[in-house]
């Protein structure tokens, strides 16, 4: 399984870099795993929050892979458990899916080009939670599912 994280901004804190980083190196023996990072717009230099979102999502597109699945984050997306979304990656993969993209967007949300892209979407719940910590949040998610998968220790 090959795994890309498509997110708009980029991680200035070194206590970011370092999560994400720690979490990279988990899942590097599970599935190959690449993080693009996209440029942030800020929407006061683009001309509002629609055109930022819309220059953001044209950059999204093209850092996605062609043939990925891809699974855009947000606040209306389905909710999963840990189990669920380990169960939903075995799934996937028993179907013949071989890379599996996921969109963390920016500050104002994904582009309705990128909603049409996506072949599903993933919420972490009601709460709106930084992009940066939605990051790591993520990736820690994708190694629990991995360990999950393979009935190892690590989930509780």
């Amino acid at each position: 399984m090959k795994f890309t994280i498509v997110a708009v901004g980029k991680l200035k804190e070194r206590f970011w870099v370092d999560a994400c980083a720690e979490y990279l190196k988990r899942l590097q023996p599970y599935a190959k795993t690449t993080v693009a990072e996209i440029a942030d717009v800020d929407p006061a230099k683009a001309g509002g929050d629609a055109a930022a979102v819309e220059r953001e999502g044209a950059a999204i597109l093209k850092a996605l892979p062609d043939r990925a699945h891809v699974i855009v984050l947000a606040i209306d997306g389905k909710q999963r458990s840990s189990e669920s979304l380990s169960a939903r990656i075995d799934d996937l993969a028993l179907s013949g899916t071989s890379e599996i993209a996921f969109v963390i967007g920016g500050s104002c949300g994904t582009s309705p080009a990128v909603r049409s892209r996506a072949d599903e979407t993933l919420s972490f719940g009601p709460i709106t939670l930084p992009h940066n910590l939605a990051r790591v949040v993520l990736l820690e998610q994708l190694y629990r599912a991995c360990k999950i998968s393979r009935g190892e220790p690590y989930h509780k």
